[in-house]
């Protein structure tokens, strides 16, 4: 127990670090509520919620997902620093009343060798990750690309300076407690259940045993107090945000956008806080949470596709360059500059492919995906500042239902000589094939979409099409900030299926897949839907299909919005193990995949400025993994954009490979089973529309050899669809390639004066 002048001091001294800490706290509080009302639901299920974040918190599940070493040296600090909270209560008593815990019983003992044991292990991993840091830094972590804006307290060692602090207070308070706990030793003996402090014991002289335990109780009770002043302003914050971000998590899946009220008589007097973000405190209050959760470790810079090809976004800026913003300004004024003056650059804004890699690999789930599809919204809804070539996409969209803008009588003509069936001829189909744009307009996809039909036929399936009925789900024009366009879109489309009733539907796209079975439902459109691959794995589950096996080599590319946003993995390698022999896995592949670079609307615009094209970066990843084989070389794809991003890569040496859709590969089995010779699956008119996607066209080159890519976002209470057909399952380049500027310019959407 300490001495009645040293209680008094002690309680003085912490009555008055609360009382200065108190507003730093509170000023955390305000800058968080200054954001707007979310439309995302962040608080049902409480229960459900809590259970979640403390289970998440405690086996410290998301961090272990990758960088397992220092994953583990983290855990020596976490685990040790969540002990400490109740030995210091322990201990702050203890100087007070003089009660102590015993080793005498067993829950004291254990009570005793858990704080000595967990000490020890905070301090080594203290040390590992400050040399980690300082001495010897991975070759990307904590450094951000030169071409990325920075916050100028970030420039200025704003987050070495505060890793600095922070690792000095968290050693200086473990040491302290250490020493206290060898000083009590020394007073009333050794403690086998002590082992280091027993050794630390040894160093102290009887007659300074109370003196030393005298310092011991001040510095490290009162560095934390003294710790709270900074506290608020330090990284350190995310021990306590963290796990309030896990229970306010999205519960939708990662492929799934905020919903928007874009109704002028609906969203409110202020439209500029109801059409997106372009400022901090136009940000829903999640995303400013997500400033404080951060854990700085720069993981979701290492999964994003842009910045591994050297573009300017990276995700972990973002979100840093908010909390020195919101850290700078203060509660009272924060929020008012526009976050592309200091969080991102517009080449950074528009660089997004929305593939989710960010979202799946942040530690806290935090999801700076999101607060740039709110700053395209208001840069696209707002101000009418985006790339130029999306006006193209737009205007098709809005005046023919595609992005290529081709008359909307053509969109048949993928089916020429097929007999395909549509609604008006079959109107109670058992599967409604939903084609797509791409399929109806692409020469690529077109391939994939015939292939899947004759499938169908082979296996006797009871089908229709929406033929010209059919219109653009809208994923690129929501993706690249157009909610409007989105908006008018998918309520025609909602009206056209409400009438149909389709059973169920099937399409060959991710994208329309997530949009129609997804994104629909928050205006009010049910409909289930599966990709073809889950559905021809049905087929072959239940006998209707069966197939040879071809005599190639294949790697399959997971496509982001299959993948990661929907979590479809085993059905497409199921397929491809039914076809080859010799499947491969590539590097990067489930929920670490990379992206091919065409979704976020990508693919209707010019790749931003880089050290190299995506999909090159993917390619030459492709063609590592497949190199082994003496076989035919085949990148087996399930999505259009994928096919026509890869498929416009040009070669980078060596042999060819074949970047062919799992319906052609499948196909090209099933004929082989029934001893028929394979048909042509080629486009009904050699010369007939052509997908020229701009940022496909003009590929990167020679890519090098990729760098490691980081696991997906797995919101409180999200799952894959539960409906989906599923069996069993089994690093980035610097080449300099600058492209010129984009030219952006305004655009006005049809609508309600205002949008």
């Amino acid at each position: 127990m300490l001495p009645i002048e040293h209680r008094i001091a002690f309680a003085i001294f912490a009555a008055v670090m609360i009382g200065l800490s108190a507003p730093g706290f509170h000023g955390v509080y305000r800058r968080i509520r200054m954001g707007r009302a979310d439309t995302d639901r962040r608080a049902d299920h409480p229960w459900k919620r809590l259970r979640y974040a403390f289970v998440t918190t405690i086996l410290q599940s998301r961090a272990f997902r990758r960088r397992p070493v220092v994953t583990i040296l983290h855990s020596f600090i976490f685990y040790g620093f969540t002990y400490y909270m109740l030995l210091n209560l322990v201990d702050a008593v203890e100087g007070y009343t003089g009660f102590s815990i015993s080793s005498a019983h067993p829950a004291g003992a254990l009570y005793h060798l858990l704080a000595d044991l967990l000490s020890g292990l905070v301090l080594i991993g203290v040390v590992a990750l400050v040399v980690r840091r300082y001495l010897v830094p991975a070759r990307r972590d904590f450094r951000f690309n030169e071409k990325t804006l920075l916050h100028p307290l970030v420039k200025r060692w704003y987050i070495q300076r505060d890793s600095a602090i922070v690792s000095a207070f968290i050693f200086f308070h473990v040491s302290s407690r250490l020493l206290g706990a060898a000083a009590s030793l020394r007073l009333h003996g050794d403690d086998s259940f002590q082992p280091i402090a027993s050794a630390v014991s040894c160093w102290i002289a009887p007659n300074h045993a109370m003196a030393w335990s005298i310092f011991a109780y001040w510095a490290a009770l009162g560095s934390i107090l003294a710790f709270l002043l900074y506290f608020p302003y330090s990284k350190h914050i995310h021990l306590f945000f963290a796990p309030v971000k896990y229970f306010f998590a999205r519960q939708a899946n990662s492929g799934v956008l905020p919903y928007l009220d874009v109704n002028m008589e609906t969203a409110g007097e202020d439209t500029a806080l109801a059409l997106g973000a372009g400022t901090l405190q136009e940000l829903t209050w999640p995303r400013l949470l997500d400033a404080y959760a951060c854990i700085q470790c720069n993981r979701c810079q290492d999964a994003c596709p842009a910045s591994a090809t050297g573009k300017s976004l990276s995700p972990a800026a973002l979100v840093v360059n908010k909390r020195m913003e919101l850290n700078s300004t203060g509660a009272d004024h924060a929020g008012s500059r526009a976050l592309l003056d200091f969080a991102l650059t517009p080449e950074a804004l528009w660089a997004c492919t929305t593939c989710g890699a960010c979202l799946e690999a942040c530690p806290v789930q935090n999801e700076p995906m999101m607060d740039l599809i709110e700053l395209r919204r208001n840069q696209v809804m707002m101000t009418g500042v985006f790339p130029a070539q999306l006006q193209a996409a737009f205007r098709g969209m809005e005046r023919t239902g595609n992005p290529w803008g081709i008359n909307h009588e053509k969109r048949m003509e993928w089916a020429e000589g097929l007999n395909i069936p549509t609604i008006e001829e079959n109107p109670r189909p058992e599967v409604l094939y939903w084609v797509g744009c791409s399929p109806a307009y692409d020469s690529q996809a077109q391939k994939t979409a015939r292939a899947f039909a004759r499938l169908m036929q082979i296996a006797g399936v009871n089908f229709a099409v929406l033929g010209k009925k059919e219109s653009c789900t809208g994923d690129s024009a929501r993706r690249a900030g157009n909610e409007f366009l989105f908006q008018d879109l998918a309520r025609k489309n909602i009206a056209t299926l409400n009438a149909v009733q389709p059973k169920l539907m099937v399409t060959t796209c991710p994208h329309c897949m997530n949009t129609i079975g997804h994104e629909y439902k928050q205006l009010g459109g049910n409909f289930k839907v599966l990709h073809h691959t889950e559905f021809l794995h049905s087929l072959v589950a239940s006998g209707r299909l069966q197939a040879q096996r071809l005599d190639a080599t294949i790697a399959f590319h997971d496509p982001c919005y299959l993948g990661r946003h929907n979590g479809v993995y085993d059905a497409p390698r199921n397929l491809l193990r039914v076809l080859s022999d010799d499947c491969v896995e590539m590097p990067r592949n489930r929920e670490k995949s990379f992206c091919c670079g065409g979704g976020g609307a990508q693919f209707w615009k010019e790749e931003e400025e880089g050290g190299e094209k995506i999909a090159a970066n993917r390619l030459l990843e492709a063609r590592e993994s497949l190199q082994r084989g003496q076989q035919a070389k085949v990148l087996a794809v399930g999505c259009p954009f994928c096919k026509s991003m890869l498929s416009a890569t040009p070669e980078a040496a060596g042999e060819k490979i074949e970047i062919r859709d799992i319906a052609e590969l499948m196909l090209e089995g099933v004929q082989g089973a029934q001893g028929a010779p394979p048909e042509t699956i080629n486009t009904p008119e050699p010369g007939g529309p052509l997908a020229t996607a701009s940022g496909a066209e003009n590929a990167a080159e020679t890519p090098a050899i990729p760098a490691s890519a980081p696991s997906p976002a797995e919101p409180v209470g999200a799952s894959a669809d539960k409906d989906r057909v599923e069996a069993t399952a089994p690093a980035p380049i610097d080449v300099p390639k600058p492209e010129p500027p984009v030219e952006r310019k305004k655009w006005t959407p049809k609508g309600p004066k205002g949008h």
